[in-house]
């Protein structure tokens, strides 16, 4: 309690992803057209998804899912960010760092374990293909959407009390463009080693966890796929998961870089790289990855647009 009066009043300083004023204005229009087709591009999947009955199936609900936390995801830095470009406004204030660092967490805890969810969901599809209804039913779908978001709030709510108990008594600048964790506990004057060993074991759970469990499905899939008679069924298989293994790349390769490497290893211009690919560039591309090769969010979307067109002729 003592800490948290201690730092309540404070404010933070957000120095951006660039010091150089003549490179904002750029950024700024670079990282508004890349919210704008995230918003549009992830809404629009759910839209066209909870819209027509054919796809009410399980791997288009975690999909849903996932284009609801990308657009969360997204919506809790980026937004923020170009405010303070806009503005000229660097500062965040203690409550609302914290916040933003809580709702930065629960959705990209929600990210890493819904892409584990639809690897499985792969897996069970291409290796189980008979057995699927059975297994995928409505029961366990919802326990792997619900579980995760259970989770993502217990575990995203025990880092900011562990951060409340913390003192803020030199500087107060971050070199990042939103509230994180790692740059916060580097500016800390008190004992960050309890938040440090929790970090450690969060990412654990959360990253490298997902990420060997989708290692393993995906190498069951592939010595599926591998004896599949058919060079046609064969290529389906990949199509299919190919867009997903794109997606796993993307945003495992950021986030095990931040939370797992070294702190040695890590500078401040390597988080706001890595920050800036699941943050913003990540939930801005799934829209198209999982759509532009997808035969039937393609024919889901003509039939949305039709209708609205007969509707309103």
């Amino acid at each position: 309690m003592d800490a948290w009066n201690q730092t309540s009043a404070l404010e933070f300083i957000l120095l951006g992803l660039t010091e150089n004023p003549d490179q904002e204005t750029l950024l700024y229009v670079l990282f508004l057209f890349m919210y704008m087709v995230t918003v549009l591009g992830n809404l629009l999947i759910i839209v066209v998804i909870s819209s027509d009955a054919h796809l009410h199936t399980p791997m288009y609900f975690f999909l849903a899912n996932l284009s609801l936390v990308d657009f969360c995801l997204a919506t809790n830095t980026v937004p923020k960010m170009l405010v303070n470009i806009q503005t000229g406004t660097r500062s965040i204030s203690y409550p609302c760092c914290l916040t933003q660092m809580y709702f930065f967490h629960f959705f990209g805890i929600m990210d890493s374990v819904l892409i584990a969810v639809m690897a499985y969901d792969r897996f069970v599809a291409i290796c189980h293909p008979l057995h699927y209804g059975a297994i995928m039913g409505p029961r366990l779908c919802g326990l792997l959407v619900g579980g995760p978001w259970l989770l993502s709030g217990v575990l995203s709510l025990t880092h900011i009390l562990l951060m409340a108990r913390l003192a803020f008594c030199g500087s107060h600048v971050l070199p990042h463009y939103f509230c994180d964790l790692t740059p916060l506990l580097r500016l800390s004057c008190t004992d960050t080693t309890v938040n440090r060993a929790f970090v450690l074991a969060v990412a654990g759970l959360v990253i490298a966890a997902p990420f060997a469990g989708i290692l393993a499905s995906y190498a069951r899939i592939l010595a599926a796929v591998l004896k599949v008679p058919s060079a046609g069924g064969r290529r389906k298989a990949f199509s299919t998961c190919g867009s997903h293994l794109a997606v796993v790349a993307l945003f495992f390769g950021t986030t095990i870089g931040v939370y797992l490497c070294p702190s040695s290893v890590r500078t401040a211009v390597k988080e706001k790289a890595s920050a800036v690919m699941y943050t913003a560039v990540t939930p801005m591309l799934n829209p198209f990855i999982y759509s532009l090769r997808n035969r039937d969010l393609k024919g889901a979307l003509r039939r949305l647009v039709n209708r609205k067109v007969t509707a309103a002729s």
